[in-house]
């Protein structure tokens, strides 16, 4: 029976999770595929670091130079993380003959191309299915089962942490700070969840389902991004009046303008099954011209759930199937005719809106007038208890418009944070129905 030796780079939790795989499900792996998967060597610069983990003796090393060039080792798996080293050591995994597996979607959000280019080159492979949506075998239906689709749309939940928080603030039991570090007590934010919360993780995240399911070579930095910091438990309250949900909700979808892609916190009707899904949870809907809709929900983080999606491109590549569709889709080639991405400013949509206003006569005249201007009408004002002061004498108003273009709402926005009857910063959602 032939062996293929692997290298597994990074013993952090995921890269914990995969050698746990790779070491005690050995015989399975041997049945997928027909030859004995060997782990042969783990690189990670900490050796003393205590794990959850009991490793062969002389499999840990710090010594990634050896590794490169091992001509013994034909697969690497890279869980490092981040953007250097993780970049110059997939480049040089390549370069050295190794089919590359990753679960690092900042590396492929920012050097996709310069990656796939090098794989390309190189006649090697690059599977990255761990990279969005952990356990979720998303990336692999868009590659595969898809592929007789045109998609239209994909609207997901790419980020656990922030859904958690965001479940654990619409319970009413616990306040945005409280959520974050039950989040972190369980270890599904880090010590500094900044990029969770602030959207750049799914944002990240959303580059891959672009390019995946409509070929749109994008800079991740580009995407609109709101985070949800500002998210307070009243619009849990008024979202749940008018029968929605919060979601930090990634989007993509296609039009005759181009393709529309965001990341904000988004009212979504409570009967649509992206709206209950809950805590750590992911889920993604993708709606193709062909298949219609379908859903896709399960753990989007964790040690062995992304650790399951690592193993099964591991199978993939070995088997030799990684290489087929790698080929034939053909990612991030520069060569390739960029489609066009539509301009934020042209966003068209619905929206939320809480603002503090002054409480006196004439205030909702002059807020209607403002959105008048830009073409905007309000679907809905509320004001919680009325005559409860805020602040002074200022109230809360909650109002929803019609659909209205992207760049009159934000200059809309900016009038009325500037008049004398909006008193800070207007916290603004989308609303999908």
């Amino acid at each position: 029976m032939d062996t293929v030796k692997i290298a597994l780079f990074g013993l952090g939790t995921i890269g914990t999770g995969t050698a746990k795989i790779l070491l005690h499900h050995s015989d399975l792996l041997t049945r997928a595929t027909g030859k004995k998967i060997e782990l042969a060597q783990v690189c990670d610069r900490d050796l003393t670091t205590q794990r959850d983990l009991d490793l062969p003796p002389g499999l840990m090393t710090d010594d990634a130079e050896a590794l490169f060039t091992d001509s013994g080792i034909s697969v690497a798996i890279e869980l490092i993380g981040g953007i250097e080293p993780a970049r110059t050591f997939v480049l040089r995994l390549l370069e050295s003959g190794k089919d590359v597996i990753t679960a690092n979607k900042a590396l492929l959000a920012q050097h996709g191309a310069e990656l796939f280019d090098t794989a390309r080159r190189c006649g090697r492979t690059i599977a990255f299915e761990a990279a969005v949506c952990g356990g979720i075998p998303i990336l692999n239906a868009l590659s595969t089962a898809l592929q007789a689709n045109t998609v239209q749309s994909i609207n997901a939940i790419v980020n656990g942490t922030s859904n958690y928080i965001l479940s654990q603030m619409e319970s009413g039991k616990v306040s945005y700070q409280d959520a974050v570090i039950q989040a972190q007590q369980l270890g599904y934010a880090e010590a500094d969840p900044a990029m969770d919360v602030d959207g750049t993780d799914a944002v990240q995240k959303l580059t891959i389902l672009a390019q995946l399911g409509f070929g749109a070579a994008v800079d991740w930095r580009s995407i609109s991004r709101i985070g949800i910091e500002s998210v307070d438990a009243l619009d849990f309250r008024y979202a749940k009046e008018l029968g929605y949900r919060i979601k930090l909700l990634a989007v993509a979808a296609q039009s005759d303008e181009g393709l529309e892609l965001h990341v904000s916190p988004t009212l979504v009707k409570a009967d649509n099954p992206i709206a209950r899904v809950k805590d750590a949870f992911n889920a993604v809907r993708i709606v193709g011209d062909s298949v219609g809709p379908v859903f896709f929900q399960g753990l989007g983080a964790g040690q062995l759930p992304t650790a399951s999606a690592v193993v099964g491109d591991l199978i993939d590549t070995v088997l030799g199937r990684t290489a087929i569709t790698f080929n034939a889709l053909n990612l991030w080639n520069r060569n390739k005719q960029a489609i066009p991405i539509k301009s934020p400013q042209e966003f068209f949509g619905k929206s939320y809106l809480r603002l503090n206003a002054v409480d006196k006569p004439g205030v909702m005249h002059e807020i209607s007038g403002i959105l008048g201007q830009r073409n905007i009408s309000i679907a809905s004002m509320i004001q919680h208890e009325p005559g409860r002061k805020n602040d002074g004498d200022n109230v809360v108003l909650f109002l929803t418009t019609h659909e209205s273009r992207e760049g009159d709402l934000l200059q809309a926005i900016r009038q009325l944070e500037e008049s004398s009857v909006v008193i800070g910063s207007i916290v603004r959602m989308r609303v999908q129905s």
